[in-house]
């Protein structure tokens, strides 16, 4: 086996896909009986919905959510004003995805879990990692139940705890964002309208926010809770819970479908490879709910780890290729885990700062910008969505192959353009299979050898 995945949440399953369309063969092994069943991580920012897009499941992710509503706060019992949880960002060419799309994550999980499928991939369920050993060939992974499994390569996607992070002895250093216990659960209720996030804040720090989920009959509620209080996660509870803090009754809420506590906390892995073995998603960095930045960040993980794994194990590329993957993702992470933080604690606005288009790999090794005075995108820089001779990029970035703009075709596995839109600036632009520039130069030469050193 070439990679052995461990945890079917959406940065297992992306990753698994992405490796499925590039011929690598690929197992997602999962110690739940099934999918993750509640709506967590419901927030899709616009880097998202293009990766989305590039996978093939943005149709069924749309046709699964809506947008965020605004915010209505409630005051004694009144409604008292409302306003937009997210500043806008205009769509143009090159952002077709401007704003979050609301998806309960169990349905982002069923979406992708039956594109996997599609592409031949497979999740064992009831398979809890509990160990493993590494040597130059390959990783034996073991089981609970006594069985193991040998991979080329394994990636840890198995979430904050994870099992696979601690038996490479890799270290998490973190911080706690907000010492209050946070309760979560998805209900159904009756007598609150659909069309507005409500929140009733407490006089002293404490509140409770019933958000409806997009593409559902559920609200999900958020509360923070007073310090040193145990969430009750029965549906006596929570009906205790939103009598408290709500003008509705407790029989007004019907049905608990999920629940879970969390203590907000920030952290961020020591490194995110250790040999054969990789980190992502919640196995390398633990966020803050507040800015929808976690689940998002851990489909960057996924997107960015695959074509990688890909080249090595499938195009010839040196394994050092994966260095890489710590080097671009681990800065990235910190950047956000900062940012999650900083939302969290009310220091910064929902809107420009977290929809992640404008994160970049400038400063990465794979960015190799030659142009003596660049102008409009950079090596490094999202390679943005925009039309050449009728084509739409996002079109033609689709697949697991790299993109010419500006030139013929250097070689197989090269799609070629031949212009870039004149949004970009001068220069020809070679774009990773992840959408973002890897080279730009003035001549093919230059893109030729680039190819060359990364495999490709």
């Amino acid at each position: 086996m070439d990679v052995l995945i461990v945890g079917a949440g959406p940065t297992g399953l992306v990753l698994g896909v992405d490796l499925a369309r590039r011929g690598v063969e690929a197992l997602v092994v999962e110690r739940s009986a099934g999918l993750f069943p509640g709506s967590r991580g419901k927030g899709l920012q616009p880097r998202t919905l293009e990766v989305f897009d590039d996978l093939g499941v943005i149709e069924a992710i749309r046709a699964a959510g809506g947008p965020y509503p605004p915010r209505t706060i409630w005051v004694d019992g009144e409604p008292a004003g409302e306003q937009p949880m997210f500043d806008r960002i205009d769509t143009d060419e090159g952002t077709p995805y401007a704003e979050p799309l609301m998806v309960p994550q169990w349905r982002t999980q069923e979406i992708l879990y039956a594109r996997l499928l599609e592409l031949g991939g497979k999740v064992a369920f009831g398979r809890e990692a509990t160990g493993l050993e590494q040597d130059a060939e390959g990783v034996t992974v073991r089981f609970a139940d006594g069985t193991t499994a040998r991979a080329a390569y394994v990636v840890a996607a198995d979430g904050g705890r994870s099992a696979v992070r601690q038996a490479v002895g890799v270290g998490m250093a973190g911080q706690t964002v907000d010492p209050a216990p946070f309760l979560v659960a998805d209900v159904r209720l009756r007598d609150l309208d659909r069309d507005h996030w409500h929140t009733f804040p407490g006089a002293d720090g404490t509140g409770v926010a019933l958000c409806p989920l997009a593409g559902t009959d559920d609200f999900q509620l958020q509360a923070r809770l007073p310090e040193g209080t145990e969430p009750d996660l029965t549906l006596d509870g929570v009906r205790k819970l939103v009598a408290a803090y709500t003008h509705l009754a407790p029989e007004d809420v019907t049905d608990l479908r999920w629940s879970s506590d969390f203590r907000p906390r920030a952290a961020l892995a020591d490194r995110f490879r250790a040999g054969r073995v990789l980190l992502a998603g919640d196995a390398a960095h633990v966020h803050s709910p507040a800015g929808g930045q976690g689940l998002n960040t851990s489909v960057q993980d996924a997107y960015n780890l695959g074509w990688k794994l890909g080249a090595v194990l499938r195009g010839g590329a040196p394994e050092t290729l994966l260095d890489t993957y710590e080097e671009e993702r681990r800065a990235n992470a910190a950047e956000m885990l900062e940012l999650s933080t900083g939302v969290h604690r009310g220091e910064v606005r929902r809107g420009r700062a977290t929809v992640q288009l404008g994160l970049d790999y400038r400063e990465s090794s794979l960015s190799v910008e030659t142009r003596d005075d660049p102008a409009g995108v950079r090596a490094g820089d999202r390679a943005p969505d925009g039309t050449v001779d009728g084509v739409r990029l996002f079109d033609a970035f689709r697949g697991p192959h790299w993109t010419l703009l500006g030139a013929q075709s250097p070689g197989a596995g090269v799609r070629a353009l031949p212009a870039a839109p004149e949004s970009y600036g001068p220069g020809l632009f070679l774009v990773r299979p992840d959408g973002y520039v890897g080279w730009a130069g003035d001549s093919a030469d230059g893109a030729r050898a680039y190819l060359a050193g990364v495999g490709a």
